[in-house]
């Protein structure tokens, strides 16, 4: 598809290939990576993911001498380019943009008067970021730049929200590692994973596309093929995946991850729909992996980590006796780099690495997610 912003934004870094060209190269690109692990494996068709099918991003804005710009960064800058319309976005998120925009300008045009000791300042938002994602009942906005919420600011994002059909919820938090604090909630902020209606909280990670989160699934539960039993979901976010595993009720499914705010809404959903066969362990996977203990009566591993790769955990499981570890492993990843370390770690442990596929969700870009099987 074309882009009016082609060479300008950093988004899509492979957008002036052609389609052909791009899929590829991209295709090669992943197998050279993966060419640093130490056994053979089959490299299943990939599959690609379409323009116009994100369904969240983060929009950088800034405010200067009363022009105001939203968009993304130039390449390898921080520079905004002013983006209208968006080639990789749904068609909701594009439409919400004009609206956004003016907003936005309005809450940057309010100054903020900001108490530091006896002296009160006056300071207006010059720069921050809008994070957006599509849900089944509209989408989820949450505003994040380095400034309270004044009453004024707070009745402007009120009245413009309540009047705006297409947001569900909009949030406001300093920084990415803040909890986001609904300023409006029209009603509860769901998706359907795997057939499950799940709450989602403000700013909750997800992946790009539903039509690659459904690809992903897919993947998983063709590798899980007829295993059944105990399965450990680890970093398992939301519960993306074990929505899906818990389906046969025979399976007794196992969730871990760090994060509590994520963790909390994942029960909720799990109680909301008395779904009896996943329980849930807050873990930080990177420091305290599932020790041997724990693994010998898991009977599949299923892990999605972040960039960083599942390294803790690979090792603790590649160093288990034969006859008492997992007899799968189904490891999701979004770095290909990491993955060669994480899967030559299980190799050396003596697991088979018998399969990859690659799911292209970030479409023209240089990054790409993998799904692979090893068996013991």
């Amino acid at each position: 598809m074309s882009c009016p912003y082609l060479k300008l934004c950093g988004g899509c870094p492979q957008r002036h290939k052609t389609e052909a060209e791009y899929k590829k190269q991209k295709e090669a690109f992943v197998k050279q990576i993966l060419s640093e692990i130490s056994t053979p494996f089959s490299w299943s068709n990939p599959i690609f993911i379409k323009d116009g099918t994100r369904r969240r991003a983060s929009l950088a804005f800034e405010y200067r001498k009363g022009k105001f710009t939203l968009g993304f960064n130039r390449y390898n800058s921080n520079d905004i380019v002013d983006v209208e319309n968006c080639a990789l976005l749904r068609a909701e998120i594009n439409d919400l943009l004009p609206f956004l925009r003016k907003l936005m300008q309005e809450i940057c045009s309010v100054p903020l008067q900001i108490k530091k000791g006896k002296k009160t300042l006056s300071q207006t938002i010059n720069k921050g970021d809008i994070w957006l994602c599509v849900l089944d009942g509209g989408i989820d906005v949450v505003l994040e730049y380095d400034a309270p919420l004044s009453l004024e600011h707070r009745m402007i994002l009120f009245e413009a929200v309540n009047s705006n059909p297409q947001i569900i919820r909009l949030s406001h938090r300093r920084n990415a590692n803040d909890v986001a604090e609904p300023i409006i909630e029209k009603s509860k902020p769901t998706l359907t994973i795997g057939g499950v209606n799940v709450f989602i909280p403000a700013g909750t990670f997800l992946q790009p596309s539903k039509e690659g989160e459904e690809a992903l699934i897919c993947i998983v539960k063709k590798y899980l093929g007829e295993s059944c039993g105990k399965i450990a979901d680890l970093f398992c976010g939301v519960g993306t995946f074990s929505y899906a595993l818990a389906q046969n009720r025979i399976n007794k499914i196992l969730a871990a991850d760090a994060s509590v705010e994520l963790l909390k809404s994942f029960q909720e959903t799990i109680n909301r729909n008395q779904i009896p066969n996943i329980k849930i362990v807050t873990r930080n996977l990177f420091k305290y992996p599932l020790d041997t203990e724990e693994l010998k009566d898991i009977d599949v591993v299923v892990f999605d980590p972040p960039r960083a790769g599942a390294a803790a955990q690979a090792k603790v499981i590649s160093l288990m006796p034969i006859d008492s570890r997992p007899q799968k492993i189904i490891a999701i990843s979004c770095n290909p780099a990491t993955f060669v370390n994480d899967a030559n770690a299980l190799i050396q442990g003596g697991y088979k690495l018998q399969e990859v596929t690659m799911v292209d969700q970030f479409t023209y870009s240089n990054h790409s997610e993998l799904v692979a099987l090893f068996t013991n």
